[in-house]
């Protein structure tokens, strides 16, 4: 078995400096912060959207409302994840989401259908007014039209290589790794 080359692209501060720059843009596109939901996807969306939400309430004094979105029974392969899917919750802030503006956020966008299933869990509990998407990392290879509203770093990867975020609360630190797994010789 070959072993992954990882290279570290992001260390703790350069995603902590990302993190606050987005959370400004977030601001500056929705005109302030007034109803503004943040829905991270769970797993790292999650808590990405946890410290988007930290500050922005450094920065305008309010906490914007988070919610969580587990999109697993609405991915397109779900046939191919196993007989058990292991599912999360999905929280809804109170309040809902009707007629507010919500950013789902992720930490890696890539061929777009986690997106896409994240757009089809949101309709299901509502109809906001305007939907942003904000991501940590663009990488490419889109397979559907989507396009991140909010984009940290764009980082473009090879089909053999995978971007990891990792979040102190899974992973035990704050950083962004390139994985790449080695060409095999012919």
């Amino acid at each position: 078995m070959t072993e992954l080359q990882r290279q570290l692209v992001m260390d703790s501060r350069a995603v902590e400096r990302t993190i606050a720059r987005m959370a400004r843009e977030i601001i500056e596109m929705n005109q302030g912060i007034a109803g503004l939901v943040l829905m991270g996807v769970r797993r790292r969306g999650i808590e990405i959207a946890a410290r988007l939400a930290e500050e922005i309430e450094r920065a305008e004094g309010k906490r914007p409302a988070v919610g969580t979105l587990d999109i697993t029974l609405y991915r397109d392969d779900l046939t191919a994840v196993g007989p058990r899917p292991v599912l999360g919750k999905t929280e809804i802030p109170g309040g809902g989401i009707d007629g507010k503006p919500v950013v789902i956020v992720d930490d890696v966008c890539y061929t777009g259908r986690t997106v896409r299933a994240a757009l089809d869990e949101l309709a299901d509990f509502g109809r906001p007014s305007r939907i942003f998407l904000s991501v940590l990392i663009d990488r490419g290879g889109r397979e559907l039209p989507i396009q991140p509203d909010i984009v940290g770093r764009a980082i473009p990867a090879l089909p053999r290589q995978r971007i990891e975020v990792l979040v102190p609360e899974i992973d035990g630190r704050l950083a962004v790794e390139l994985l790449t797994t080695p060409e095999q010789a012919t």
